[in-house]
């Protein structure tokens, strides 16, 4: 009886801790890994670098001073070396360490055992990075990111740069528009797609940056934030009569930076340019960045007169991908789908468009048109995102790297209202107050008429 009652002792906290454990890592899963999953790992990684280097192909036999030492004080078999480790620097959501590698080795030998150091070292995913020449840096993420999305709390923003999604390696997805100038983003229904435009608009809200809008949805994406927008056009016939003005205003900057550029002797070289950023601050125009919603619909045609509508449409807006970036226009083209049957002009302007974000599509035609001529592998990637994973995208640019990214949800409203908080920094472009969007109360709620009850009498 003695030993059933110590049994049960013993078992049942320690029955009682895996359960808890089980449940935290299925739920909680960054509690469990700041809990038991980092000191697991860290313990399986110190004590089985050597091995597992060596099983994965990644030691080098030792030079020859390194040979000579080890025969002459331990007289032990000389064995191949790994790679020398730096120091283990636990996160959040995982952990970075640097490798340096040796004479022979490159980046490709380590991202080419990936999957295997991740067995080893019983983590969800490994990725390794190129920092310098010779070096290379592991990072181990613990868990899933993409199932909870959490932003980092230092995600690299700016002016003109965006946090906008979580990575697959757990750092923040970054939309630099200095960098990135142009986009398409894609995306069926219920993809996620509002959401990541939802956290583009807010995020630009709060910098001193013009938005302008095109949403053929009669407004119903982008009207929410009309407060912020300096120009909104609901509908073809709108948007075939913002765009020239955009033109316009591009040429009148490409003016401004002719007459700076009018060179004279002694003129410092720092003051010679050829964009926007170049010039002094005083004389510098804020940028603008268009937001085109449902582009398939600047496209489709039903009668001759649409037909030369949208052949001048599409014409203008690949004169404002062409151009655009030295006079601080950016473009952020977004649709359900875009393929080359929409019409003349889909691929030229496609080509303009670094940036490339999938979403769920409905069909392999849209994420090859999105994906295909920068990283066909990232196809498969883009087809294979599940349904019950809004947000989950594939995000890639003209450089041929690509990787899985999930925006964290906002809400409408709240994304209304930053942007209702932001009103005062919408700048004043003369040209483009005629499109400014009106203003309209909310919807005004009638109360109900009180009812006192009659009293009764006999």
């Amino acid at each position: 009886m003695s030993d059933w009652m110590t049994l049960l002792e013993v078992g049942g906290p320690l029955a009682a801790f895996g359960g808890g454990a089980a449940y935290t890592r299925a739920r909680h899963p960054g509690v469990y890994w700041s809990t038991v999953g980092l000191p697991l790992s860290t313990a399986r990684l110190l004590g089985s670098y050597g091995s597992v280097m060596e099983a994965c192909g990644l030691t080098v036999q030792p030079s020859r001073l390194r040979a000579f030492a080890v025969k002459a004080t331990t007289r032990r078999e000389v064995r191949p070396v790994p790679p020398r480790r730096g120091i283990i620097r636990p996160t959040s959501t995982g952990l970075r360490l640097r490798l340096r590698l040796a004479p022979g080795q490159e980046p490709a030998d380590v991202a080419a055992s990936a999957e295997r150091l991740r067995h080893a070292w019983g983590v969800h995913a490994v990725y390794v990075k190129d920092v310098k020449p010779g070096v290379v840096e592991l990072r181990l993420v613990g868990f899933d990111v993409l199932r909870d999305v959490r932003m980092p709390r230092k995600a690299g923003g700016g002016h003109l740069k965006v946090p906008v999604a979580l990575r697959e390696d757990a750092t923040a997805f970054v939309r630099d528009y200095r960098a990135v100038p142009h986009q398409l983003t894609l995306g069926a229904t219920l993809s996620g797609k509002s959401m990541y435009l939802r956290h583009l608009v807010t995020g630009l809200a709060r910098q001193p940056v013009a938005l302008v809008g095109i949403d053929c949805k009669r407004g119903v994406e982008l009207a929410p934030f009309a407060a912020r927008l300096s120009a909104l056009a609901t509908d073809p016939e709108q948007a075939a009569e913002l765009l020239p003005v955009l033109i316009k205003e591009m040429e009148d900057r490409y003016d401004l930076i002719k007459a700076r550029q009018g060179i004279a002797p002694g003129t410092p070289a720092e003051d010679i340019t050829s964009d926007i950023w170049g010039l002094p601050e005083s004389e510098r125009p804020v940028p603008v960045v268009l937001f085109v919603d449902e582009v398939a619909e600047l496209f489709l045609v039903a009668t001759k007169k649409d037909e030369e509508r949208r052949d001048e449409m599409v014409t203008q807006l690949i004169r404002l991908a062409q151009l655009g970036r030295a006079a601080g226009i950016y473009l952020e083209v977004c649709g359900q789908r875009f393929g080359a049957e929409l019409g003349k002009g889909a691929t030229m302007l496609r080509a303009q468009l670094t940036g490339r974000v999938c979403h769920r599509v409905n069909d392999e035609a849209s994420a090859k048109m999105a994906l295909g001529d920068i990283a066909p592998e990232a196809v498969m990637a883009a087809c294979a995102i599940a349904t019950e994973r809004p947000g989950l995208a594939v995000a890639g640019d003209t450089s041929g790297g690509w990787s899985r990214i999930r925006t964290p949800y906002l809400s409408l409203g709240d994304a209304a209202r930053i942007c209702r908080d932001s009103a005062h920094l919408t700048p004043e472009l003369a040209t483009l107050e005629p499109f400014r969007p009106a203003l309209t109360a909310g919807p005004v709620v009638t109360p109900a008429p009180v009812v006192r009850p009659v009293p009764v009498t006999d």
